[in-house]
């Protein structure tokens, strides 16, 4: 049989960016469909405020590239469109501590810390991180903090994916001898989660699939895949067809057939997709699915200032420091540029009582302990220049399962551990120093500081490796037990907890997976 493709890759994120590249590279003819949209400079909003350009949610027409995902246990912030979650996400790219290769599904299948070093340094260069050059505001904020508590020595400046050179000065190609894009110095506005205007971050637009276009990849946006099944033989060893329709306008529906498929969706595209698909056209697919869910133990903190001569917070890169407080936790201050204050909408005061109703209480206590405060925090006229967002991670671990819903498209269980928390105690205590060093009060996503689920944006595992089907979805080389050149490349192949953001990780495990395909015969 005459097949369309030799992969088809579901989702342009960090490990189906990477895996086009390189099947690319080996002779394969490649298709990468994703749901969102193409964005250019220009394309991006100049503030979060514009609701249009920034969120995603077809269902009332917001065409943006920023998606937030309500489930019970943990709201999910993550990216869509050409590049994925690399157009909103903060450029940082820490390698995970020792920790991470040694827990978890995955951690008989390899010396993983070992065999990962070298596609951990390909990641590096490929996606061009450089230290951050410069402190700001928000940096010296955690940097006065680490002091405070003992911890100067563990403060330092993060590993970013960021063209840094002159500000504001276009040169050619400085990453891959002039086969990449021109790239314009940074300007350090502080605007890298609501989209890049100035070409200075390193999304995978200008990386890995700009040049999986030039070796011929084939990027089809604005389209979703709803199917996946198999032709001939129930392994798929005849290879697949690929159902998918318009994300976006009229439900126009088409098809394509390959020898492989990737999932690359990320955790919130790829385990609903395999849920859905193993009750239908891949019954093959592990009962593991959707199974070691983790979140990064993380917490969101946002404090306002209200100083009458505060700093400008929102300088800088999103991410540009980092403060390990113990072996297990880090504090990392996150900035949104000028203007982008449409996340006051979404807060509220958060305090650390076991019920909801003692929290309210607290709320309202609160207002009449700092009522002046409390006003100014609120009704604050440049709220990014006085915000510093705290993000907390820690690499212990507890896991939850996500299945499809029955009123919802999904819904999680706790499945092992302590179920996740936004009251993690030492974030909460960090937040409150902050807070009383700038005035301000600690706020949280408001399904944080009413219902408890904390806010995460690095959502992963649902597809982990293992030996066998009793215990992952996934081979060590992300191939799916059960069906024939079909991968698994995304967040939701993460099978420990890393404990600090893992767009590197994704990429460095993919470019191993990647590695052990062989190049297509003549």
């Amino acid at each position: 049989m005459q097949l369309d493709y030799d992969y088809v890759i579901i989702g342009s994120g960090f490990g189906g960016s990477v895996s086009a590249l390189r099947l690319s590279e080996k002779g394969y003819k490649v298709l990468i469909i994703e749901k969102g949209k193409w964005f250019k400079g220009k394309d991006f909003p100049k503030t979060n405020w514009n609701l249009k350009k920034w969120l995603w949610e077809p269902r009332v027409s917001l065409y943006g590239f920023f998606k937030m995902t309500f489930l019970n246990h943990v709201t999910v912030l993550s990216g869509v469109g050409v590049g994925g979650g690399s157009l909103t996400y903060a450029n940082t790219l820490p390698i995970p501590k020792k920790e991470f290769f040694n827990t978890g599904s995955w951690a008989h299948l390899n010396d993983w810390e070992c065999q990962l070093k070298p596609f951990y340094t390909k990641a590096y260069e490929m996606l061009g991180a450089n230290t951050n050059p410069k402190l700001y505001a928000s940096d010296e904020l955690i940097k006065d903090l680490a002091k405070d508590i003992g911890k100067e020595t563990h403060f330092e400046a993060t590993k970013v994916a960021v063209y840094f050179g002159e500000a504001g000065k276009t040169v050619p190609d400085p990453y891959f001898k002039g086969k990449g894009p021109d790239r314009t110095g940074c300007v350090f506005c502080g605007a890298c989660m609501t989209g890049c205007r100035y070409n200075a971050k390193n999304t995978l637009d200008k990386n890995y699939l700009y040049l999986a276009q030039q070796l011929g990849a084939k990027i089809l946006a604005e389209k979703e895949v709803f199917n996946v099944s198999v032709l001939g033989k129930d392994d798929g060893s005849n290879g697949y067809r690929i159902d998918f329709k318009s994300s976006m306008g009229k439900k126009s529906r088409a098809s394509v057939t390959s020898k492989g498929v990737i999932f690359s969706g990320g955790v919130m595209g790829t385990v609903p997709l395999l849920l859905k698909l193993k009750k239908t056209s891949l019954p093959k697919l592990s009962d593991v699915v959707g199974k070691n869910i983790r979140t990064n133990n993380e917490s969101l903190l946002l404090v306002t200032s209200t100083d009458k001569n505060p700093k400008d917070y929102s300088k800088g890169i999103a991410i540009g420091s980092i403060l390990h407080t113990d072996k297990n936790s880090h504090l990392e201050p996150v900035r949104y540029g000028e203007g982008s204050s449409f996340s006051k909408a979404l807060t509220m005061p958060t305090i650390y009582k076991k019920f909801a109703l003692f929290r309210l209480l607290g709320i309202i206590g609160l207002f009449f302990k700092q009522p002046t405060r409390f006003f100014k925090t609120i009704f604050s006229k440049k709220y990014a220049q006085r915000t510093t967002i705290l993000l907390f991670m820690q690499t212990l671990d507890s896991t939850l399962q996500i299945k499809l819903g029955k009123l919802t498209k999904m819904k999680t269980v706790k499945e092992s551990g302590t179920k996740p928390s936004a009251f993690i105690p030492e974030a909460m205590a960090l937040g409150k120093q902050v807070a009383e060093k700038v005035k301000g009060i600690p706020y949280a996503n408001f399904t944080d500081a009413m219902l408890g689920t904390p806010t995460t944006a690095h959502i992963l595992g649902g597809a982990v490796m293992a030996k066998d089907t009793s215990k992952g979805v996934i081979d060590k080389h992300n191939k799916v037990f059960g069906y024939q050149n079909m991968l698994v490349c995304d967040g939701s192949m993460i099978s420990a907890n890393p404990g600090v953001n893992p767009s590197l990780s994704i990429t460095a495990i993919t470019e191993h997976a990647m590695s052990k395909i062989e190049p297509k015969k003549a």
